[in-house]
C-alpha cells in the first residue's frame, strides 16, 4: 500500500468478505475489521472499500451480500471498533437487469451515508448485451448516491472476462458504441447556448458536477462574465445569482 499511497480512488481491502471468510476462519471473527484499521492507518487519505457481488444484480434477497446483510456487515465492523473511512463497492456483473430492484437496493445501501461505487460493471454476452448495458449505466448514473462507475472490460487477445468494448483490432463493438455515446452525451450536455428571459433568468437541467458558465451581453466582451458553479446531490432545485453591472 505504501507504494501507491494517496494515488488511488479507493482500496479494495478484503474482497468479497460477505461471501467468503478465509481470514476470519484463520485469524478470528474480527479479521476484516483489523485489516481495514491497518489500511486506514497506512493510507488515511484513500477510502477503504468493501466490494461484493449479487448485491444489486439479484432481487431474490437470499444472497450472502444482499443489501440488508451488507449493511449488517458495516454495522458489525463499527461495533468491532473500526470508525475510519469506509466505502460500499458494488461489482455489478449483470445478466438480465431488474432496474427497479437496482434502484431500490442502492436506496437501501445509501442509508449508511457512505460513498458508493460500481466497481466491476459488465453484462453477460447475448443479443441484448448492449441494450442492457445502456439501461444499467443510465440507471446507475441517475442515482444520487452513486459516486463512480468502473466498467469491467479489460481487453486481452484471449477475450475479456464477460464483456469487451472492442474487437481484437480495437474497433468498437456495440458495447463500445454505447459507452462512447453516453460519455459524449454527458460531456456535452451543457454545451448548447441559452438566452435569459425578460427578467434575466435562465433554467437548465444538469447532471451533478462542476460547470464553467460564460454569460455574454449583446454589447460585447467587456460586459461578459465567466464563473464556475457546482451542482450537488440532494440539493433539490438550485438558484444561482450571477450579477454584473452595465453602464448604458
Amino acid at each position: 500500500m505504501n507504494r501507491y499511497k494517496g494515488q488511488l480512488f479507493h482500496w479494495d481491502v478484503v474482497n468479497e468478505n460477505l461471501h467468503w471468510s478465509f481470514f476470519e476462519s484463520k485469524l478470528g471473527a474480527n479479521a476484516s475489521t483489523v485489516f481495514y484499521e491497518m489500511a486506514s492507518g497506512i493510507d488515511g487519505e484513500t477510502t477503504p472499500f468493501l466490494n461484493e457481488y449479487n448485491t444489486i444484480e439479484q432481487s431474490s434477497g437470499g444472497d450472502a451480500a444482499a443489501p440488508s446483510l451488507y449493511l449488517a456487515k458495516i454495522e458489525q465492523m463499527r461495533e468491532e471498533g473500526y470508525n475510519g473511512h469506509l466505502g460500499i463497492g458494488l461489482q455489478g456483473h449483470f445478466s438480465d437487469p431488474n432496474l427497479p430492484y437496482i434502484r431500490a437496493a442502492i436506496d437501501q445501501l445509501a442509508s449508511a451515508d457512505l460513498p458508493i461505487w460500481i466497481t466491476e460493471l459488465d453484462v453477460k454476452s447475448g443479443p441484448n448485451q448492449a441494450t442492457y448495458l445502456e439501461q444499467i449505466i443510465r440507471e446507475l448514473h441517475s442515482h444520487w448516491a452513486v459516486d463512480g462507475i468502473i466498467i469491467w472490460s479489460a481487453w486481452s487477445p484471449q477475450g475479456c472476462y464477460r464483456m469487451c468494448l472492442t474487437d481484437n483490432n480495437f474497433n468498437n463493438l456495440e458495447t463500445g458504441n454505447v459507452v462512447d455515446k453516453i460519455i459524449h452525451e454527458w460531456a456535452h450536455i451543457a454545451d448548447l447556448p441559452g438566452t435569459t428571459d425578460s427578467n434575466g433568468v435562465f433554467g437548465a437541467s444538469l447532471f451533478h458536477g462542476e460547470y464553467e458558465v460564460k454569460i455574454s451581453h449583446p454589447k460585447g466582451g467587456e460586459y461578459s462574465s465567466f464563473q464556475k458553479i457546482s451542482v450537488l446531490p440532494n440539493e433539490g432545485v438550485q438558484d444561482m445569482a450571477i450579477r454584473f453591472e452595465i453602464d448604458i
